[in-house]
């Protein structure tokens, strides 16, 4: 009884002693990054000296360069390029878009294409037929649709705290109202722009088609406009005049680009994490997913600088393509498993630049009580989120790749986000220096413990 009474005792102390060396380190991490950080000047760069960078643009491949070039600048073991294809679509000149009402009269509109749409081929013209949801438009009949421009007119629901869930909601007008639309014979397609607030910048984003179903022109009005339509239909019929001048060409070559600290105990078992380098070719892609990606080049800066000797790989990855077709995910997923990797956990920060609170996992009940363990650690950094939830676009293939995987999602506030989420006014001045230092140093701080713990 004696034995097992100091045994217990020498296991306290040593989980004390754990405790405090973590404490300690994490406090460090913080400090590097609230007063030594390079986040905020190398996300200025991007947005800056780079701009938006959707997916076989030049904009794309500088981002390349850039991302390689600052990676070795920074020291890390290995940097290097993993070569991928990738759709490529472009808007062309810019949209343009008129209300002609009962009586004539012209009213301009805010009008973006969305991601993967065909172009008017010229002006196209037709009267508005409105729905609120993919629903009520799967209910109409041909009669009521045929030769005429679709409206979808649905709006995130404020009343959700939770915005991710306002933005799932809403996301089937996107993605497949060009396809349902289509069905029923329609000119082209208009949806209300997937954001909360009621302003004058629309939000693009990713739809698609389908075999033998006929393409249509589909594109998103800001939300302001889209009250506006819907007012004027009230008082009778209207017309939308439309011009969209997009283009889809062959598939491009472009890269993943990926740095790594290499682990002091188990080299060849591997913790990616990352964000997605391209963005939509509207702002600048500060928070979509500037930011994620930044978080994640200081994590590991942040770590090297310290002199930290990971126990397994650490692998920071740019993926290239998130936005239209998922492509780096897909492939760098598939190369890893045919490369005879072992990989062991993931993570992805593609939900903007917020103010941090926490991270989710998708994954088994064991590592999500896993995941809670680590929440002591964050109290005093406010960070109170560890529970089951997403992961991310990119790191999901893994777990094609590595059934079992656990993949963990970082967690900023969400109430701004779908201010900006794929909009012109998703700009660098939109993200705030201190919450972007702070999500960099919580990510830092989750890859210690999670190097450490697994």
């Amino acid at each position: 009884m004696k034995q097992l009474f100091f045994l217990c005792i020498n296991l306290l102390f040593s989980v004390s002693i754990f405790s405090q060396t973590d404490s300690a380190f994490i406090r460090k991490v913080y400090d590097e990054a609230l007063l030594r950080g390079k986040s905020h000047e190398d996300l200025r760069q991007l947005c800056k000296d780079i701009g938006a960078r959707l997916s076989g643009s030049a904009e794309a491949q500088m981002a390349v360069e850039w991302s390689e070039k600052k990676m070795k600048e920074y020291g890390f073991d290995k940097v290097y390029l993993q070569e991928i294809k990738v759709p490529h679509w472009e808007r062309g000149t810019k949209e343009s878009a008129w209300i002609r009402t009962k009586s004539g009269k012209l009213i301009k509109l805010h009008l973006l294409a969305l991601g993967g749409s065909i172009g008017t081929d010229g002006l196209l013209q037709g009267e508005v037929v409105e729905f609120k949801t993919i629903d009520d438009l799967k209910k109409a009949t041909e009669s009521q649709v045929k030769g005429k421009i679709v409206f979808l007119n649905q709006e995130m629901d404020a009343a959700q705290i939770q915005t991710f869930k306002a933005y799932g909601a809403c996301y089937a007008i996107r993605g497949n109202g060009a396809v349902e639309a289509g069905k029923l014979g329609a000119k082209a397609v208009v949806i209300r722009s997937l954001g909360l607030p009621l302003d004058d910048h629309p939000h693009t984003g990713s739809m698609h088609y389908e075999a033998n179903i006929a393409r249509i022109p589909a594109g998103a009005l800001a939300t302001k406009d889209a009250q506006l339509l819907s007012e004027e239909l009230k008082k009778g019929k209207a017309e939308l005049v439309l011009e969209m001048d997009c283009r889809v060409f062959p598939d491009a070559t472009s890269y993943n680009v990926i740095g790594e600290l290499t682990g002091s105990k188990f080299p060849n078992e591997i913790i990616t994490f990352g964000g997605h380098l391209d963005s939509w070719d509207t702002g600048e892609g500060a928070h979509d997913d500037g930011a994620g990606v930044i978080h994640c080049l200081e994590a590991l800066r942040i770590l090297k600088t310290m002199n930290y000797k990971p126990t397994h790989t650490l692998r920071v990855v740019f993926f290239m393509n998130e936005e239209n077709g998922n492509m780096g995910g897909k492939t760098y997923a598939t190369w890893v498993k045919e490369k005879g990797e072992k990989h062991i956990a993931a993570l992805e920060s593609d939900r903007g630049g917020f103010a941090p609170r926490g991270f989710t996992c998708d994954g088994s009940d064991k590592q999500v009580a896993f995941l809670k363990t680590f929440a002591p650690n964050f109290k005093e950094y406010d960070l109170h989120i560890f529970e089951k939830g997403y992961g991310g676009v990119d790191i999901g293939p893994l777990k094609d790749s590595f059934p079992g995987i656990p993949c963990f999602g970082f967690v900023p506030d969400s109430q701004r986000y779908f201010d900006f989420h794929h909009a012109p006014s998703d700009v660098f001045e939109s993200v705030n220096k201190r919450e972007l230092e702070l999500g960099a140093a919580g990510i830092a701080s989750f890859l210690y413990l999670l190097d450490r713990g697994i």
